[in-house]
């Protein structure tokens, strides 16, 4: 279960104001990706917090009220469908992690993020953590931001767009989602250069 071990030893070394940073969305054939920064009181106890991913979305949708309630401060953004297009995903990830981080209302000092990879052009110290959602608090509060948020999007897009059926996949790569976009064709909200091999 993630703690704050990592923000503890970062604390001994002299960092006052830590937020966890994950995204939501990196691999959907639809829609943006999601990002949040999150920074908790130090050693804030959140019952059942964990990786999203390992949460039911009922259990999700509880844990974010109690997250944006405690938060000392808490950012969300995305990369834009259209930055998804021109820069790829992962450039387009970068751009929502460090809108996420810019947008604290309380600035961090230091920034543990989600993966291997660093955004380019990340203002403050910053340390990547593999599975990180798993292991640290301050990143699996982000990661249940940004995957309600992008979640609760998907459920928009599903009202404006009931034939993909947004609502059950999420905009996921199942097989019910590819055989609606063979049907239907792509709709506003698909990115299409990752369906370079559907759309022919």
């Amino acid at each position: 279960m993630p703690d704050f071990s990592y923000e503890s030893e970062l604390r001994e070394q002299g960092y006052k104001t830590i937020c966890g940073v994950d995204e939501a969305g990196r691999g959907p054939l639809a829609g943006p990706v999601c990002a949040a920064a999150v920074i908790l009181p130090y050693s804030c106890v959140i019952e059942g917090l964990n990786d999203s991913k390992k949460l039911s979305g009922k259990k999700r949708e509880l844990l974010y009220d109690i997250i944006i309630k405690k938060a000392v401060s808490f950012s969300i953004a995305y990369g834009a469908l259209e930055e998804i297009e021109k820069y790829n995903i992962l450039n387009a990830t970068y751009i929502a992690m460090n809108r996420a981080i810019n947008g604290l209302s309380v600035k961090a000092d230091f920034a543990l993020i989600d993966g291997n990879r660093a955004p380019k052009d990340i203002r403050i110290p910053c340390e990547t953590i593999v599975k990180g959602d798993m292991k640290s608090a301050s990143i699996a509060a982000a990661s249940i931001l940004a995957k309600v948020t992008r979640d609760r999007l998907l459920l928009e897009y599903d009202e404006k767009y009931p034939e993909y059926g947004f609502k059950n996949h999420k905009g996921y790569g199942t097989k019910e989602h590819y055989e609606s976009i063979k049907k239907f064709g792509v709709c506003d909200v698909h990115r299409l250069s990752f369906l370079k091999n559907v759309i022919k």
